[in-house]
């Protein structure tokens, strides 16, 4: 018996177990090699960082674990058992970035893996479903006011239908083109599409199709009874509210300036504001349609626009958070520029329970940062398997996050938080 077991164990020099590399041994111990498993046995948590090697990197670009390293990691103990040594505990201070590993449930290190096997990083907050059913990016959530049913669009094709009351999908609205945005205001549910806007209205059951965009509509908004869509010609088409049931939409005008595509969209006050991949922003009078000034900071693609307050915040693809403020009568000046490590995708702002404004960022790493107003300090991280391109507030201190995968996260606040004003 002592024999077989020796045997058993006896590790295969050289050999990395294969199971192990696809992250299916289950075998412990096991007699060929775990290469990283024998590695980080041997070291502080902290330390992996120092020799520039991630944890979760292949066994090839794994350092040797030569004599300097084993000296230097293990522990001697002083007095009469001055021969003893014992392997130092690692320590238990995580990083910020979830495992990328046990996001596709294949990580072996369990416990003691170094980054986060959770959605986010912070209090305050958690997750309370998760709604798979959409097969491409989420590019738009909306839930109506005083309705039990949440919508949410993707460029698979489909609106789907959710039951606030039991989270399953109540019905899937194929409608046979890439969805690119959707909103809601008041009765309306407004689908952004190829060359046009679909209008539902849920109280009355019935739908419009607005012409008049060419290309995809990718931005809405509604400000001073007023749809605003921005599309891929770089033209904002505008719809004002029309007594005639029929067609109770009038397309009123046309505002031309952007020399590439719109992607987002602001209201604040009686202006509108405008970010495009030219990476420019447009400010326009809602009252006469008019543009009233241009905006140049950003040297890439400007991707989201909040108006909080009497602050204009902007983000972009150059990895930057622009804050804006009236300096004199008819301009706007950068106040602060915030920096971040991965261009920023969406932005959106609510208040917590303390009335504390909170900034949601969704970066480029897949994570969305949450900042605390005005200090920028980080309040905690939310993370999805790809970007985070649609956040929206719901009741209850509820919120919704869709992201690149198609998949819907419902999650909650501890405490009511309140929307920013828009």
């Amino acid at each position: 018996m002592d024999v077989k077991f020796a045997r058993r164990t006896e590790r295969i020099g050289g050999t990395t177990c294969v199971y192990w590399l696809a992250g299916r041994c289950n075998r412990n111990p096991c007699r060929f090699l775990h290469r990283e498993c024998q590695y980080t046995a041997y070291h502080n948590a902290n330390t992996a960082y120092r020799y520039g090697k991630k944890p979760h990197s292949s066994s090839e670009n794994a350092p040797e674990c030569n004599s300097y390293n084993l000296k230097t990691a293990l522990v001697r103990k002083g007095g009469d058992r001055g021969d003893e040594t014992s392997i130092p505990k690692a320590s238990k201070k995580l990083s910020p970035s979830v495992c990328k590993y046990w996001t596709n449930n294949n990580c072996v290190h369990g416990e003691r893996c170094q980054n986060l096997h959770s959605w986010f990083h912070g209090d305050g907050f958690s997750t309370l479903a998760k709604l798979q059913e959409h097969k491409k990016v989420i590019t738009g959530i909306a839930l109506p006011d005083g309705s039990d049913k949440l919508y949410s669009g993707s460029t698979d094709g489909t609106v789907r239908i959710w039951d606030c009351h039991t989270g399953r999908c109540a019905r899937v609205i194929n409608l046979g083109v890439e969805v690119t945005s959707l909103i809601c205001e008041g009765p309306w549910i407004f689908v952004g599409l190829q060359n046009a806007v679909k209008a539902w209205n849920i109280q009355t059951i019935s739908e419009f199709t607005l012409d008049g965009p060419k290309g995809r509509v990718l931005a809405m908004i509604v400000g001073n009874d007023t749809l605003f869509a921005g599309a891929e010609d770089g033209v904002i088409t505008a719809w004002r509210g029309s007594s005639d049931a029929k067609s109770p939409f009038e397309l009123v005008a046309s505002l031309t300036g952007h020399t590439k595509a719109v992607v987002c969209l602001a209201v604040g006050g009686k202006m509108l504001y405008s970010g495009s991949m030219d990476q420019s922003i447009k400010v326009w009078d809602m009252d006469t349609l008019q543009c009233k000034m241009t905006l140049n900071e950003h040297t890439d693609v400007v991707t989201s626009l909040i108006c909080w307050d009497q602050f204009l915040l902007s983000s972009s693809s150059d990895c930057t958070i622009k804050v804006w403020a009236a300096a004199e009568v008819g301009t706007l000046k950068v106040t602060y520029t915030h920096n971040e490590k991965n261009g920023v995708v969406a932005l959106f702002g609510m208040t917590d329970a303390e009335a504390k404004p909170i900034l949601f960022c969704s970066c480029r790493d897949n994570s969305v940062r949450m900042y605390e107003l005005p200090s920028f300090s980080e309040r905690g991280r939310l993370f999805a398997k790809k970007e985070v391109t649609s956040i929206e507030l719901g009741p209850g201190g509820l919120f919704f996050t869709g992201d690149g995968t198609g998949l819907l996260m419902v999650w909650k606040w501890l405490e009511e938080p309140k929307v920013a004003s828009s």
